[in-house]
């Protein structure tokens, strides 16, 4: 009997751990959302791309309709699919065609780019 109490409290600890990771879950999928919301609002609306990025979580590109951009790591891919949904804007499955031609790049993504291809900072 003893055993069946044991295996029951358990039970009830598994529970409260899931219950918790997921309060934690959609607390941090709220946040992205808001930090999203606030991106598109400052640029004219957004759309974005999630991709996988391993341990390291998912990384969530955003793409203004004024061409800025920007990105928000999340710690899990399903947090970050959760917070584009609650976000309410349009996910793209490729970073690429139409949508990659959307941002608009400077002198400073030039210069950085430039900078890690060729080993150091662009010297003018």
């Amino acid at each position: 009997m003893s055993s069946i109490l044991a295996m029951a409290d358990t039970k009830q600890v598994d529970e409260g751990t899931d219950a918790k990771q997921t309060a934690r879950a959609e607390r941090r999928a709220a946040r992205l959302a808001k930090e999203i919301n606030a991106f598109a609002k400052a640029h004219g609306g957004a759309e974005a791309h999630v991709a996988y990025i391993g341990e390291g979580g998912a990384r969530i590109v955003l793409v203004g309709e004024d061409g800025h951009w920007g990105d928000l790591v999340a710690p899990t891919y399903a947090i970050a699919g959760k917070a584009v949904q609650k976000a309410g804007i349009t996910v793209h499955e490729a970073f690429d065609g139409e949508f990659a031609g959307k941002v608009k790049t400077g002198p400073y993504e030039w210069t950085r780019m430039a900078g890690i291809q060729l080993g150091g900072k662009r010297t003018v």
